[in-house]
């Protein structure tokens, strides 16, 4: 079964059990294929969340049967390093620093780091080293927040 259509069975069950669904990622391999869905919440996503959440996920999947080979589950909350799925996620966090990896290579290269500057409904372009590069959302594999951790810590310590 495709990406495309895992989202459209999983976003509806994870949204009515009250989270935002962020987005999937299915590795298909014979041996270790993972099923990894990611929730958040505006109060934050705990253990007790994702249990939920994969518990009424499991037993959708185990009526429907979408995915005909032996996979593990998983739930997690996006993390610091949250990966980025749709349009709006990019114009979400706009101006923050993102890494992206594509299917096809352009320029000769597959592998993007740099600020978010803009987002369109087909792409998205990021500063990579002070050039603006415009990368097609279907040619991207992958994209995940670069954690500022300087800024993560400088405000932990200022809470203390």
């Amino acid at each position: 079964m495709s990406v495309q259509k895992l989202n459209e069975m999983l976003q509806p069950l994870v949204e009515d059990l009250g989270y935002e669904f962020v987005g999937l990622e299915y590795n298909s391999n014979p041996k270790h294929s993972v099923l990894r869905i990611y929730i958040d919440h505006g109060k934050g996503v705990g253990i007790e969340d994702c249990e939920r959440v994969s518990r009424e996920t499991a037993a959708l999947l185990d009526v429907k049967d979408p995915i005909k080979t032996h996979y593990n589950l998983e739930v997690s909350s996006p993390g610091l390093d949250r990966p980025l799925f749709t349009p709006a996620h990019f114009t979400e966090f706009s101006g923050q620093e993102v890494k992206v990896n594509l299917f096809a290579p352009q320029d000769g290269r597959r592998k993007f780091q740099g600020r978010i500057l803009a987002v369109t409904d087909s792409t998205v372009t990021v500063d990579q080293d002070g050039i603006d590069v415009a990368l097609e959302f279907n040619n991207i594999a992958k994209a995940r927040l670069v954690p500022d951790y300087e800024s993560i810590l400088a405000g932990h310590r200022a809470d203390k």
